[in-house]
């Protein structure tokens, strides 16, 4: 669950070519190869459950805070700092052949972007795939497709307000605890939430999504669970947001002096495709 689609697509596809580069260098070379407890008390039951629900969700008064999405398999983490207008989107993707390891990170503050791509496990991989080791300056007039590249938004990165909307009812369990069924199709907002869901195969089940919330004892959203059914060629998935270190989290700036440079072709090659 995204803002803007395309993010976890971009990490998969800068893993894959890293592989197909490293074989056809083999075959060449000859050779093979949770948020904060607290102290507090637990959220009392509420008057009016969505509305304490969606008050709970990260605005742009909260300071920084991070974030995890877990997307079937795919899972990013980050970082939002509200006051700044800046986020970052990390993923780490293994390779077993050949047996290597992708870090990448986006950060965005306003209408700027930097990419860091972190090779691991093969020597010289940097310089087989063309990517530096430091912040990447990225030029978005550079890009064919500027859906591929993530942008600030808001200080919801996982949509959740959205989605929780979209709830005809919600009902407050206690301990912080909310409940409720989603509607997938509802508008683009929410429907741009979900690349790794097919919506369409679900039918009339997307319209009725279960969902589970829980508030923390800050105040804060700590989670938001969809529980998504099988359909067609798609299994039973659950779709996690996690919001956490309200306040604790680094407050980020643009890189600076020899951490960052202006990213190569093979930067854009890689966003491209």
């Amino acid at each position: 669950m995204t803002q803007r689609t395309g993010t976890a697509a971009t990490f998969r596809r800068v893993a894959a070519l890293a592989t197909a580069v490293l074989a056809t260098t083999a075959l060449a070379a000859g050779c093979g190869t949770g948020a904060s407890t607290g102290s507090d008390p637990a959220p009392s039951p509420s008057a009016d459950p969505k509305a304490a629900l969606l008050a709970a969700v990260p605005d742009e008064k909260d300071p920084a805070f991070r974030f995890s999405t877990l997307d079937g398999t795919d899972k990013v983490v980050g970082v939002v700092d509200p006051a700044a207008h800046a986020m970052d989107l990390g993923m780490t993707e293994k390779s077993d052949d050949p047996e290597f390891t992708m870090a990448m990170t986006f950060r965005v503050i306003d209408e700027d972007l930097w990419m860091r791509v972190k090779l691991t496990g093969i020597p010289g991989l940097h310089d087989m795939l063309k990517l530096p080791k430091r912040w990447m300056a990225l030029d978005r007039t550079k890009l064919d497709d500027e859906t591929e590249a993530p942008v600030y938004q808001n200080a919801d990165p996982a949509n959740t307000a959205a989605i929780i909307r979209t709830a005809d009812t919600v009902t407050d369990k206690g301990n912080g605890t909310y409940t409720g069924a989603a509607d997938l199709t509802a508008n683009a907002d929410v429907q741009s939430a979900f690349d790794g869901v097919d919506v369409v195969a679900l039918g009339e089940a997307a319209k009725k999504v279960p969902f589970t919330a829980v508030v923390g004892p800050d105040g804060n959203l700590a989670s938001l669970t969809l529980d998504i059914p099988a359909a067609g060629k798609q299994k039973a998935m659950k779709l996690v947001t996690r919001y956490y270190d309200f306040g604790k989290a680094p407050k980020l700036t643009a890189p600076a002096g020899d951490e960052v440079q202006k990213a190569p072709a093979s930067a854009y090659e890689v966003l491209e495709g």
